[in-house]
């Protein structure tokens, strides 16, 4: 196992995770506006199609930063579900690219059902469902992008399986949450 790589997904999710953790006493941005919201469900969409885009970076760029700045749409994020250990070992280069989408997928989810807000379970099941389309779209392309963890989750997603799946791993983030 390479140790630069591991090292440097645990200081990724850590930043995620203090990401969220950090208090926001005064927004950033106002509230986000009906437009905003669609340019950014428009580019979620894109990037589980084309996720290797090169011509989307800078609308990434935009998103990951409105995403961080806007008050009114905040993402859970529980990096265990879709980053379990098995991943985390296999070294995928993708791994930042299929983490902010899994984190735009729920985002996408709260947007487009804005009175589950507070549905935890469905928000994570929309951004693994999210990560997992830009996964297959990758693995396209670059078939030595493969993972087993993913496949994993394709096929627990084949079987039906998939949202049980996500509801037994965010346990894990819940009593990290009732811990603090």
């Amino acid at each position: 196992m390479r140790k630069a790589g591991l090292v440097s997904l645990i200081l990724f999710l850590a930043v995620l995770t203090f990401a969220q953790d950090a208090p926001k006493d005064e927004p950033k941005h106002p509230p986000s506006t009906p437009a905003e919201r669609q340019r950014f469900l428009a580019l979620t969409r894109k990037l589980e199609q084309t996720p290797l885009d090169k011509s989307l970076y800078a609308e990434k760029t935009w998103a990951k930063k409105w995403l961080e700045d806007i008050p009114d749409i905040n993402v859970n994020i529980c990096a265990p579900i879709l980053f379990g250990m098995d991943f985390v070992t296999e070294q995928n280069k993708y791994t930042p690219q299929l983490s902010y989408q899994a984190t735009f997928g729920s985002a996408a989810y709260i947007i487009e059902h804005p009175d589950k807000a507070g549905d935890t379970d469905s928000q994570f099941i929309a951004g693994v469902e999210s990560a997992l389309k830009s996964y297959s779209a990758i693995v396209k392309s670059d078939p030595d992008a493969k993972s087993k963890s993913l496949d994993s989750l394709l096929e627990k997603q084949k079987q039906g399986k998939l949202a049980e799946f996500v509801r037994s791993a965010s346990k894990s983030c819940e009593d990290k949450k009732e811990g603090t």
